[in-house]
């Protein structure tokens, strides 16, 4: 059956393409005026991990504003600026390979450190106005806030207090409050010292090339354009399980768990650019409504088709709660109830301490409407893989070779790497570091997406399902594997 939704020769499909192109061969132009890039939580595990190595590699590529400065913040003082340039430069050399010595030192000397806390950020406006004095009239302001959820609301008033804020950007982590009650307040709060279009809320997994590749090939191929509804498609699975424990997260897993820490932020928005219908424009306002659209036909998440889930030993980690009944696993149905996608079961599932660390999306395809061949019958897959370097697999059948017109499974398989061997991607936290830089909110959440996220996930926090024990190393409880009709794409024996 024809889609219905396969419509007119697509206007915007070249310019999706062609808009993401002109973009990055704008960013290579020094256009950038001069930043001062404020770090709240720059002693933490995001900014040693991701922010620093981030900037690092944007100022490697030349990519940074000619003319900035970089002054971490919090509470906890390292003692002097020459001891926290000294962490900086563990940061870059323990997650950056092949460090230019001369590069990191440019970037270090541009670095310091000023003590404040959401009762008290004076001396830290006043370091923040003497740098914009040094650097010119034109300075812009960017002010990121990885720091933990409750400590998110407190800083943000502070910022007001103190005018930091005024004309500032500011780069909020995930995820957006706790529920549905504290997200609204947050926003409120928010609101009371910017406007929206000075927010941005970063997820970094819209930063990774192979996301960002789901619009390419959804919006400028039209071979999957006409087939992507219920019309086609039987069922689609979003899922990321990952290897790792808790690695020392203990307090921000406890007050968190893995639905909030990653099912409505990560997977949701792989859902949205999945399941959103095309955007009238490659822009944030665009691409916001679709993903708005697609989100508000949302069905709220149900407990009793949802799977929580705790690894044995999460009790005895150090920090956790001995009693702890956090989830560190989650796998849940869900059901978008619009014209594309009525009737078609989604299917999210990540966790911790699982068989294997993937991220993927896989979409099953109806069968034929009339079976003419023999053979075997199995699924028909589109697998896209959202590793750095980005496969596309579909699941087809071709005839076996032989005297017998039999079918058999085959594959074929698009490798980016293959394609593209001289283009070096960006790392998730450097594209969107550099997007913030120069306003673009194109990857970033629009406060109406979040809401309607959590009401959706707001089932899950009232009533929450039963905990379910599972080894570490496996995929999971076994009622989650039993969720799927046919079975999870990963995992199958």
């Amino acid at each position: 059956m024809q889609s219905t939704f396969e419509g007119s020769p697509n206007p915007t499909a070249t310019a999706l393409l062609g808009a993401s192109q002109r973009q990055v061969r704008n960013r290579a132009e020094p256009d950038l005026p001069p930043h001062v890039i404020v770090i709240f939580g720059a002693r933490g595990d995001l900014a040693g991990r991701k922010l620093f190595p981030g900037l690092y590699r944007l100022a490697s590529a030349g990519w940074l504003p000619a003319e900035y400065a970089v002054i971490g913040t919090g509470r906890r003082a390292p003692g002097s600026d020459d001891e926290f340039r000294s962490s900086v430069r563990r940061a870059v050399a323990e997650f950056v390979h092949d460090v230019d010595e001369d590069v990191l030192e440019r970037l270090v000397e541009r670095v310091s450190f000023v003590s404040s806390s959401a009762e008290d950020g004076t001396d830290l406006a006043l370091a923040v106005r003497e740098a914009e004095a040094a650097l010119g009239s034109d300075v812009q302001r960017l002010l990121y806030l990885a720091v933990p959820p409750t400590a998110m609301q407190p800083v943000v008033g502070m910022l007001g207090r103190t005018g930091l804020a005024d004309r500032a950007r500011l780069v909020v982590e995930k995820p957006f409050g706790l529920d549905l009650a504290s997200s609204r307040e947050l926003d409120h709060v928010l609101k009371t010292v910017v406007s929206e279009d000075q927010v941005f809320r970063i997820d970094h997994f819209i930063g990774k090339e192979a996301v960002q590749n789901i619009l390419a090939l959804r919006f400028a191929n039209r071979l999957f354009e006409v087939a992507w509804d219920r019309h086609s498609i039987a069922s689609v699975q979003i899922d990321v399980p990952e290897t790792l424990g808790l690695e020392g997260r203990a307090a921000f897993y406890e007050g968190t768990g893995c639905l909030r820490d990653m099912i409505s932020t990560h997977l949701c928005q792989l859902l949205g650019f999945v399941a959103s219908d095309r955007p009238a424009e490659l822009d944030a306002s665009g691409l916001t409504g679709a993903k708005v659209s697609a989100f508000a036909s949302l069905r709220a998440f149900d407990p009793a088709r949802t799977i929580y889930g705790q690894y044995a030993g999460y009790r005895d980690e150090h920090g956790v709660d001995p009693s702890s009944s956090v989830e560190t696993f989650v796998a849940l149905e869900a059901w978008i109830d619009n014209e594309r996608w009525r009737g078609v079961p989604f299917y999210l599932r990540t966790g911790k301490s699982l068989a294997e660390g993937r991220r993927s999306v896989t979409l099953r395809y109806r069968q034929p409407d009339h079976e003419v061949f023999a053979g075997e019958p199995f699924p028909h897959e589109l697998l896209l893989e959202l590793t750095d370097d980005p496969v596309v697999s579909v699941k087809l059948r071709g005839k076996r070779p032989g005297p017998d017109l039999t079918v058999a499974p085959v594959t074929l398989t698009l490798d980016f790497a293959d394609d593209f061997p001289h283009d070096e991607p960006l790392e998730a936290y450097e594209r969107l570091l550099l997007d913030v830089m120069h306003g673009d909110q194109l990857l970033f959440s629009h406060s109406d997406e979040v809401d309607l996220l959590w009401r959706a996930c707001q089932p899950l926090l009232d009533h929450p399902p039963p905990i379910q024990p599972y080894a570490p190393g496996s995929w999971g409880p076994q009622a989650a594997l039993d969720l799927p009709a046919g079975g999870w794409r990963l995992g199958q024996s």
